[in-house]
């Protein structure tokens, strides 16, 4: 799987967002260490903190079907300028992939590389409440 083809198809899952309210569609594929990809995308709510992000949907796919060895993810949002996860979403990544590769990408599939770990400095992890 190429990093292109990873960004494609979060293009693709954001063509399934429920954004009525701020009207920004995002997608995101997860791509697992057996090479499955799971992909996800916004879902929101009239109630906002009801809402859910593209990646955690993606991630609690894979999650529930007994995946935890996350490798790359792609975000690509419906607007010119570069998706990154949003802090909730690099706070749920870390828990199960602290040195996941993140493609942030935008409306027309430019995209560039971070580690979750640059994204998201000092983390809070099990190690935090030991």
């Amino acid at each position: 799987m190429t990093d292109r083809e990873l960004v494609r198809m979060a293009l693709e899952a954001r063509a399934q967002a429920y954004a009525p309210y701020s009207g920004f569609a995002v997608g995101a594929a997860i791509l697992c260490g057996n090479g499955v990809v799971y992909t996800g995308c916004n879902i929101e709510n009239a109630s906002y903190p009801c809402g859910i992000c593209a990646e955690r949907v993606a991630a609690s796919k894979a999650i529930s079907e007994g995946r935890r060895d996350f490798s790359a993810l792609a975000v690509a949002g419906s607007s010119a300028a570069l998706c990154t996860p949003c802090g909730l979403c690099r706070q749920f990544l870390c828990e199960f992939a602290p040195r996941l590769r993140v493609l942030c990408a935008n409306q027309a599939g430019a995209f560039e590389e971070h580690m979750l770990s640059e994204l998201l400095a000092a983390g809070f992890d099990g190690a935090s409440m030991a």
